[in-house]
């Protein structure tokens, strides 16, 4: 990690994962388990291919996702979350209740937030272990 701005905790974090780029891989990687850098191109919110770049490294960097080779294509990269990443999901499930609470959503969208509001921690608990069989 390069040098801190800061000594506040949520500042130093926000510099390693905080911008809306990052929080989206991680969100990807989190309800889809491993992506390849075409998966995160394919997304909704069309992310332009050096930022995208610039995110992964970054976040590879920090440790927060890991990459490994796909087994069925030597050319590609599949990335995924690392324990770090994994231990993210509890914000994730915040931000997403958080934006349930105070923003419209689309009705495709409701399905998780129905399913996290239903159990919590349950939610995180399951996604956790799921996610931990990949590292």
């Amino acid at each position: 990690m390069s040098k801190k701005r800061s000594d506040c905790p949520i500042s130093c974090s926000l510099e390693i994962w905080g911008d809306k780029w990052s929080l989206l891989i991680i969100r990807d990687l989190m309800l889809k388990k491993e992506c390849t850098y075409g998966d995160f191109l394919k997304g909704g919110e069309k992310i332009a291919t050096n930022i995208l770049a610039t995110r992964l490294q970054n976040l590879v960097d920090n440790e927060i996702i890991g990459k490994k080779d796909h087994p069925d294509n030597k050319l590609k990269i599949l990335y995924f979350l690392t324990q770090k990443g994994i231990d993210l999901i509890p914000v994730i499930v915040e931000i997403n209740l958080w934006g349930d609470k105070y923003l419209t959503i689309p009705d495709e969208r409701k399905k998780l937030l129905e399913e996290i509001k239903k159990d919590k921690e349950d939610f995180i608990k399951r996604a956790k272990t799921y996610l931990s069989q990949n590292i």
